[in-house]
């Protein structure tokens, strides 16, 4: 059974309510979301497992942890994705990065492939998957089946802001996967937006609009 965390630590907070609001500049939108994106993986990468490595200090020798045999890949879905991989390896810098290029069919809203790259032993490795919304929850299904597909077996998601619609969809879809949110919102719009949400996220980390 998967984990369903939804993170209530102070600057996660502090740091989502300012990616919220609309007059925050592409260049600080950035900042916030690696950021958001370190301290999450922070909560993330709790479970991995731990194992003893004796080494010698300057005074002595003695026995210290170290994750134990594990590879782990970082896998964001593109584009959004790629504004939480930098935060990702600043607490992961052996990671692997692989990419996942899905887009979602305006009228459908069902999510459609391009582009699928992924580290070429994916199967050993903690995978952990990015997107800073999770909306409809279509696309972060498709990308984790994706992964599945490919050998993937011990995956982790992380987005930033969840709509109640995209978490039960992933939940179902997926019921091994551990989710990491950073704030849970109220529901999706006609449109497939996330309310209250921050807008398009991929449009606010490039600056496109």
């Amino acid at each position: 059974m998967s984990r369903i965390v939804v993170m209530d630590h102070p600057l996660i907070q502090h740091k989502i309510g300012i990616i919220r609001k609309k007059e925050t500049s592409s260049k600080e939108f950035r900042e916030m979301i690696g950021e958001i994106a370190m301290l999450m993986c922070y909560d993330a990468s709790r479970d991995l497992p731990l194992e003893d490595v004796e080494i010698e200090t300057p005074i002595a020798k003695t026995t210290v942890k170290r994750i134990g045999g594990k590879k782990l890949a970082v896998v964001p879905i593109l584009r959004a994705g790629l504004g939480m991989v930098d935060g990702m390896l600043a607490v992961m810098p052996a990671a692997k990065v692989g990419h996942i290029g899905l887009y979602r069919d305006p009228e459908t809203l069902a999510p459609v492939e391009y582009y699928c790259k992924l580290p070429s032993d994916i199967a050993s490795r903690d995978v952990f998957v990015t997107d800073p919304m999770l909306a409809t929850g279509g696309s972060a299904s498709a990308a984790i089946t994706l992964l599945k597909e490919k050998g993937a077996k011990k995956i982790h998601f992380l987005c930033i802001i969840a709509a109640p619609e995209g978490l039960e969809k992933l939940k179902n879809d997926h019921p091994d996967v551990n989710i990491y949110i950073g704030a849970l919102d109220e529901k999706l719009n006609d449109h497939g937006y996330i309310v209250p949400g921050l807008g398009d996220a991929g449009d606010r980390i490039f600056g496109t609009k």
